[in-house]
C-alpha cells in the first residue's frame, strides 16, 4: 500500500490556508514538562477539520454538486458539514444511536443531514448512500486526503518548535496518528518520535500493532470508555502508516482520562473532550518520559473539544 508523503502534507498545508486555524503551542498545566497543541480552537472544535477541508477541496466540481457523506461520531462529521458548506456541497453525515446529542446537534445546526444508524452498520450505510445518491465517501480517516490534512498539526508543531522531540497525539481510526507521524518520520526522520494514546477499554491499536495485523474491537467493547471520538478501530490504510511510522503507543485509564479533562481546564485553561485529552492524560500519568525543564520538547495534541457539557462539567468538578 502507497503511503502519504511529506509532499502530500506540505501540499495540504497550502490548500488548508485560510481555511483552518493555525493552532498555538501553549503552555502545559503548572509544573508540566510539555506543551499543548490546542486543536479544540478550531471553528468545529477539533483537528478534523483539517482533513475534511483537504478532501473536500480536492473534489471536482461536478461531485462538489452532487454532495458528500461520511460516518461519524460526531467531530468529523461537524468538520466535513462546515467544509461541505464553505465549497457549496450537500453533506450528509451518517451517525451510530448513542452518539453525544451536542454533536448530532452541531452537525446539523450547520446544514448536514444526519441519518442514524448502529453503530455497526453505520460505516455500511454510509457506502450505500454514496452509491445510491451518487455521493463522495470521504471517511473519517481511511482516506489519503484526509490523513494527508490531519498531517498539518504535525507541520505546525516542527514549525513552531523546532527543539521538539515528542509529539502525544490520542489514537482512534488512526488518522491523527497517521499523519503527524508521517510529517516526522519523513520531514525529519528518527529526530522526532511520535507516541499514540488509547484508552485501555478501546486498546485495539495497541493490540493491531502488537499481533502485526489490524484487530477489531466490537463495539459493546470499546463503548466502555467515555472517550467516544475513539471507539472506532484502525484501517489496513491507518495500520500501514502506524505500524512503519508510530514510534509506540500507550494506554490510559477512565480515570486517568477524567483528571487530565479536569487538569486541562483548571490548570491550562483548555476545553478538552475525553478523547481530545488522551495526550494529556498520558503524559500527567507519567506513561511517556519528558524533558526535565524543557517543556518545548515534548507536544501533546488536544485533538478535540466538543465534550458534552454534563459530562465536561462532571468531570471538572471532580479535578
Amino acid at each position: 500500500m502507497e503511503l502519504v508523503t511529506a509532499d502530500d502534507v506540505r501540499a495540504a498545508a497550502t490548500r488548508l490556508q485560510g481555511h483552518v486555524v493555525r493552532t498555538p503551542l501553549t503552555a502545559g498545566p503548572p509544573g508540566a514538562d510539555f506543551l499543548l497543541k490546542p486543536e479544540s480552537l478550531q471553528a468545529t472544535g477539533a483537528f478534523k477539520i483539517r482533513g475534511a477541508t483537504n478532501a473536500v477541496a480536492l473534489l471536482g466540481p461536478g461531485q462538489r454538486r452532487s454532495g458528500v457523506v461520511t460516518h461519524s461520531s460526531g467531530n468529523h462529521g461537524q468538520a466535513l458539514a462546515l467544509a461541505a458548506a464553505r465549497h457549496g456541497a450537500p453533506c450528509t453525515v451518517v451517525v451510530p444511536e448513542g452518539a453525544p446529542e451536542v454533536k448530532v446537534d452541531r452537525i446539523r445546526a450547520l446544514g448536514a443531514r444526519v441519518v442514524m444508524a448502529p453503530p455497526r452498520e453505520r460505516e455500511a450505510v454510509a457506502g450505500d448512500l454514496a452509491r445510491t445518491e451518487g455521493l463522495a465517501l470521504i471517511p473519517p480517516f481511511d482516506d489519503p486526503d484526509v490523513i494527508a490534512g490531519q498531517g498539518t498539526v504535525g507541520l505546525e508543531i516542527l514549525e513552531q518548535s523546532p527543539e521538539v522531540t515528542t509529539v502525544v497525539v490520542p489514537v482512534g481510526g488512526g488518522g491523527l496518528a497517521s499523519g503527524v507521524s508521517t510529517a516526522a518520520w519523513t520531514v525529519h526522520p528518527r529526530r522526532v518520535r511520535v507516541i499514540g494514546v488509547e484508552p485501555e477499554l478501546a486498546a485495539d491499536a495497541a493490540e493491531s500493532l502488537s499481533v502485526g495485523h489490524p484487530v477489531t474491537w466490537p463495539p459493546e467493547r470499546t463503548g466502555r470508555t467515555m472517550a467516544d471520538g475513539v471507539r472506532v478501530g484502525l484501517s489496513e490504510r491507518t495500520f500501514a502508516h502506524l505500524a512503519a511510522r508510530l514510534d509506540g503507543i500507550v494506554t490510559v485509564t477512565e480515570d486517568e482520562i477524567a483528571r487530565a479533562v479536569g487538569v486541562l481546564a483548571h490548570g491550562a485553561r483548555v476545553v478538552a473532550e475525553p478523547s481530545g485529552a488522551l495526550a494529556a492524560a498520558a503524559l500527567l500519568a507519567g506513561r511517556i518520559d519528558t524533558v526535565p525543564g524543557r517543556p518545548e520538547a515534548t507536544v501533546a495534541v488536544v485533538s478535540g473539544g466538543n465534550a458534552d457539557p454534563g459530562l465536561f462539567a462532571r468531570l471538572v468538578a471532580q479535578g
